[in-house]
């Protein structure tokens, strides 16, 4: 399997993606969303996907919920795939009626937190099944056995530092850009999606 990333390059990469999401504007929620909000619902989710390694943080902890999710998919699987990034995407579209005890805000939080993980794993050499069931592995393997831990933590602090400071002081930056128009297009894509299943 090689280099995987930590919990806590996992933890520090969850909230340097909710930093940047919401000072970027990505959407209009995380946008006009709390910080109190968006942060922890990002760290509260962002080692969910390998639940499916027995090993693993919350593995450990769920053993009753990890074993038989790795017995019917393996490590990286369906839970770092782009079916589940889809079904992600769905809840981070979802109209939250007020009464919910789930704010919006907190709820595109959860979603971030899931994507910063299958992000990050895709920066590891042994990267990740986005095409799941199809074992083909997408990866920029940044990150290598060789350099250990330490390269992990720089990258994500720096990339902290980055998404504090880049998106206020660049606010018409392409990235910033790209990222809004990717989300829209996704949307776009989803809703016509459900309104030919409704049809």
């Amino acid at each position: 399997m090689g280099f995987i990333m930590t919990a806590e390059g996992h933890l520090l990469f969850s909230i340097a993606s909710a930093v940047f999401a919401k000072n970027a504007e990505l959407t209009p929620v995380l946008a006009h969303g709390d910080w109190w909000h968006i942060i922890p619902s990002a760290i509260l989710t962002c080692l969910l996907p390998d639940i499916d390694h027995s090993k693993s943080f919350l593995g450990q902890r769920l053993k009753w919920v990890s074993k038989p999710i790795a017995r019917a998919f393996g490590h990286r699987g369906f839970t770092h795939s782009l079916l589940a990034v889809f079904a992600l995407l769905a809840t981070f579209y979802l109209k939250v009626p007020d009464t919910w005890i789930i704010p919006a805000d907190a709820l595109q939080g959860m979603v971030l937190g899931y994507l910063s993980h299958i992000v990050a794993d895709m920066l590891t050499p042994a990267g990740v099944p986005l095409l799941w069931p199809c074992r083909w592995r997408f990866r920029l393997p940044i990150l290598a056995p060789r350099k250990g831990n330490q390269l992990e933590r720089f990258l994500c602090m720096a990339l902290f530092a980055w998404a504090v400071w880049m998106p206020q002081s660049m606010p018409e930056n392409n990235v910033i850009r790209w990222s809004s128009q990717m989300i829209t297009i996704l949307q776009m894509q989803f809703n016509r999606f459900i309104n030919h299943q409704i049809d």
